[in-house]
């Protein structure tokens, strides 16, 4: 017959915390605002360069600008604005339906 110890079992405890906190990012991913879909507009040609111009349409029904240059290599926020600029589309698309002044 097994006995109840009156310790608890510490791997057991380290198990449930993890499990838990675990939980606790899904929930917060969840809520997060997430990018339903994203539309080429323009291409766009200035005297020093070339982007093309996107419009995102967040979850919460925003519309913002992202811009790619370099040949999609390197994504910004805002029409033909390099002042927050990342390497993935989903960070800066990210990024811009986070952004609650744009």
């Amino acid at each position: 017959m097994r006995q109840c110890s009156a310790t608890p079992n510490p791997a057991r405890l380290l198990y449930r915390a993890l499990i838990c906190a675990t939980l606790l990012l899904l929930a917060q991913g969840s809520l997060a605002v997430k990018a339903p879909s994203i539309r080429f507009v323009e291409n766009v040609v200035t005297d020093t360069s070339v982007y093309s111009h996107y419009e995102v349409q967040c979850s919460n029904n925003n519309r913002k600008d992202i811009s790619a240059w370099n040949g999609a290599k390197s994504w910004c926020l805002g029409k033909g604005l390099r002042n927050y600029c990342k390497k993935k589309r989903y960070r800066t698309v990210r990024k811009a339906c986070a952004d609650k002044t744009r």
